[in-house]
């Protein structure tokens, strides 16, 4: 999600240490990245009375904001015009930019009605999600341990539907909602501070207007709760800039395998968050369905880190061949190159050959 924003940590952070000093630096700011976004649930219930869409029309502005303000003092602006160059980019930002509305939307109504258990399920799935969504739209081929654990995810989806009376909609729509992003932003290809600012330059308009009609119709709470409530409403640029920001630095630090287990954070402190300190029902049959879940991620984690393995002994083997050709090339002319050097009986042939010529 964006090599830059992470470079510049390493440079003020003092990246000086080595690989394993930028190893660790990396495991932190990924560790940072995902706390973050797992104890978020405890941060939206702060802003109540305000509603759901007027706490996203916030997070649209003072992300803009904050995300700007920061662009400005890095003096990061050359992508802008390269990006206006490029109407096939700007809709796809434009996607994204929708896209993530309905995921941050639903997610904070998710959260402030309830459903905190419901909405972690939605990032546990999401890399199933992913990995469907790639055989469907980019047509790829999936291992058999990753059939394996689509079809277990299914089945889990079909065993909350069953227990709750309904399909998990909002695990659902969060789960197909951020892969959709993710498969637009890789398209995209924008640093993440730079295509956070795109997105929500897009969003600022529309989340402005609607924060000026819950004005005039005497809805918006923003002013009417005193300084600290407002204060938290700002914030909300911060809290949705500052972990991608640590992400950015941890995926330019630590390997993908690392950074595919360190996903599984958010969810699981958002799970706990909603079992443990909302105390939300889990009866057994939901159990059930988020234990298929976490079987199915865990085939998927075996199976990445085993190919993940398997391709860097592949590697190393290759290279140690290539370097083994290059060594017996390099002997070869060896002898050759002897002979001709010495004076005497090996040289001394040929100009009377060149004179009976």
């Amino acid at each position: 999600m964006g090599g830059r924003p992470g470079e510049e940590i390493g440079t003020a952070g003092g990246g000086t240490g080595g690989n394993g000093g930028e190893g660790r630096a990396g495991l932190l700011h990924g560790f940072a990245a995902y706390g973050m976004w797992g104890l978020v649930p405890l941060y939206w219930p702060l802003l109540k009375p305000a509603s759901a869409g007027e706490i996203l029309a916030h997070r649209m502005v003072w992300s803009f904001a904050f995300v700007g303000l920061a662009l400005l003092v890095l003096r990061r602006w050359g992508w802008v015009k390269e990006l206006a160059a490029s109407p096939r980019k700007l809709g796809l930002l434009t996607v994204a930019a929708a896209v993530i509305t309905v995921n941050w939307g639903l997610y904070i109504w998710a959260v402030n009605t309830g459903h905190v258990v419901e909405a972690s399920l939605g990032y546990f799935i999401n890399p199933l999600v992913t990995i469907a969504l790639g055989v469907l739209v980019l047509k790829e081929r999936l291992r058999p341990a990753q059939w394996t654990a689509v079809g277990i995810g299914f089945a889990a989806v079909l065993v909350l539907a069953v227990a709750a009376g309904r399909p998990p909609w909002i695990s659902l729509t969060l789960a197909f909602s951020f892969a959709v992003y993710g498969l637009v932003k890789k398209k995209v290809n924008l640093g993440g501070l730079e295509s956070l600012a795109a997105e929500t330059a897009v969003q600022f308009l529309p989340a402005l207007a609607y924060l000026v009609l819950l004005g005039s119709r005497g809805t918006l709470a923003f002013g009417t709760e005193g300084a600290g409530h407002m204060a938290l409403l700002a914030s909300t640029g911060i809290v949705t800039a500052i972990p991608l920001v640590c992400f950015g630095a941890a995926a330019i630090r630590v390997p993908l395998s690392t950074l595919g287990l360190l996903q599984y954070l958010a969810p699981t402190f958002q799970f706990l968050l909603g079992v443990t300190y909302f105390h939300e029902a889990m009866p057994p049959e939901r159990w059930a369905g988020f234990s298929l879940v976490w079987l199915a991620l865990t085939i998927l984690t075996w199976d990445a880190l085993r190919t993940a393995r398997r391709s860097r002994t592949a590697v190393a083997r290759a290279a140690r061949e290539a370097a083994d050709r290059l060594a017996e090339e390099g002997a070869a002319p060896g002898p050759t190159a002897g002979s001709a050097a010495e004076p005497a009986p090996a040289s001394g042939p040929a100009p009377a050959q060149e004179q009976r010529a």
